[in-house]
């Protein structure tokens, strides 16, 4: 098989294509800017392109695939030829079920826990060194790539995305992969320059269930109402099984599951319920409770979930993915659930096309509360790269309902506040999917004033 990648440097996109490598396919690409870790990675199979750029000279009628990602544009000179001379076009999504329309598919869906439950679920699946295939949205320790296609796994575990699959494609991503066993961890809106209304983006989830194989099965989070709500109005002929927060206690900063006092690496309810999600998807693959529970206790979490990036007696500093609303309370939350005795100083970088549209900023209203330093920041660059109307710091105050809560739109400024700061009994909670302006958190974190 030749298959041919357009727009080759994404996350998802590269290590598909060095999956379909080690499967012994062709596989070539081309992008118009690739960088790291992508460029590394692709360099060292050699698959990094020679030359950036688009060139319709590299699309010839051999070629048994295409895969378009998200990045190119619909007046692509590769995808333009591609077309004119009517080679098959797949949008990543779609070619992941094309290599998987044999297994047995298991597909994670919601706005928040996606990426934890799978990490999960494949933790506890290598664990019991089953044989799988998997697609995970973040890089994951003992797991060599992000993506794995083979023809002897029978079953995939694949982290589920709510966005478009490719600029000619507008469909969500998860709605591809016809589920065998799916999961929605909870809704919260998001994407608003995709789905501008609430009730828009509700709507792909119960798509979503649709799509699942008649007589599949749909574990869903029962403590969402909105889902619930989907859930029941659902007519999709398959087998509905809820799940919540597990019985569990709190020792010592450890938690630990009931009754079998299983302890965790982990914390907090969003996380205690994202456990109770991979424990019922691994039993349906043959893994009993107790079992899951004995390989769980190893999961140290996903890359920058709560991630440690120091510690001492009186301080843990904490670096997070959490950028959207829910993800935000629900971090917040537990870390303040977890250290009763500590004070919490949280960081939130704001740099999403949605987190900086002054109409959904409101919808972070109060979910800074619970901390006792809160911070924004926004770098000051990022209004003029995504040609939008800069916040103000009365925008951010106003919309978070936080008149104490502090802002920031310069790195420098906002490092040195956070190091002036006593952080005797007192967390840092560091959230972006962003950088923070390219400053060294890990560093910060070794020298804080403690």
């Amino acid at each position: 098989m030749r298959i041919h990648f357009i727009a080759i440097g994404g996350s998802a996109m590269h290590n598909l294509a060095i999956a379909l490598h080690k499967k012994g396919f062709n596989v070539t690409g081309s992008d118009d800017v690739v960088f790291e870790p992508s460029s590394s990675r692709l360099a060292s199979y050699g698959l990094l392109p020679a030359e950036m750029g688009w060139n319709e000279e590299s699309i010839t009628p051999d070629i048994d695939a295409v895969i378009l990602g998200m990045h190119a544009r619909v007046d692509n000179p590769e995808l333009l030829k591609a077309q004119a001379l009517g080679l098959k076009i797949y949008s990543y999504p779609e070619y992941i079920y094309e290599q998987s329309k044999d297994k047995l598919r298991v597909v994670i869906g919601g706005s928040h826990g996606k990426t934890t439950i799978t990490s999960m679920i494949l933790h506890v699946l290598n664990y019991y060194k089953r044989d799988f295939d998997y697609l995970v949205g973040a890089q994951l320790a003992g797991f060599d790539t992000m993506v794995k296609v083979t023809d002897s796994a029978p079953v995939i575990i694949i982290e589920g995305d709510e966005y478009l699959a490719s600029p000619i494609d507008r469909r969500p991503k998860f709605h591809l992969y016809h589920a065998n066993i799916g999961v929605i961890s909870g809704i919260a809106w998001d994407h608003i320059n995709v789905f501008p209304t609430f009730g828009e983006y509700i709507s792909q989830f119960s798509k979503f269930i649709d799509t699942i194989s008649p007589n599949g099965k749909l574990i869903y989070c029962e403590n969402d109402p909105e889902l619930r709500k989907i859930v029941i109005n659902s007519k999709a002929n398959i087998e509905r099984i809820p799940y919540g927060v597990p019985a569990h206690e709190v020792i010592d900063g450890v938690t630990y599951i009931l009754p079998q006092r299983t302890p965790l690496k982990v914390f907090g309810d969003h996380n205690l319920m994202n456990t109770s999600a991979a424990r019922l998807v691994c039993e349906q693959l043959g893994i009993n409770e107790n079992d899951f529970n004995q390989a769980i206790a190893s999961f140290t979490g996903a890359a920058k979930r709560l991630e440690l990036l120091n510690a001492s007696k009186q301080t843990n500093v904490y670096k997070d993915f959490a950028h959207s609303p829910s993800k935000l309370k629900a971090t917040i939350d537990a870390v303040k659930a977890q250290f009763k005795d500590r004070k919490l100083v949280a960081c939130i970088e704001l740099h999403t096309f949605s987190s900086l549209n002054k109409t959904f900023l409101q919808q972070y209203q109060d979910t800074m509360n619970d901390a006792d330093v809160a911070i924004v920041y926004i770098d000051e660059k990022t209004f003029s790269q995504k040609k939008m109307e800069p916040l103000t710091e009365k925008d951010v105050q106003t919309s978070f309902g936080d008149e104490r809560l502090l802002f920031f739109n310069n790195a420098a400024q906002l490092e040195a506040y956070l190091r002036q700061l006593d952080f005797a009994q007192t967390n840092l909670l560091l959230m972006s999917s962003g950088n923070f302006g390219g400053m060294d958190l890990v560093r910060l974190a070794l020298e804080l004033n403690v």
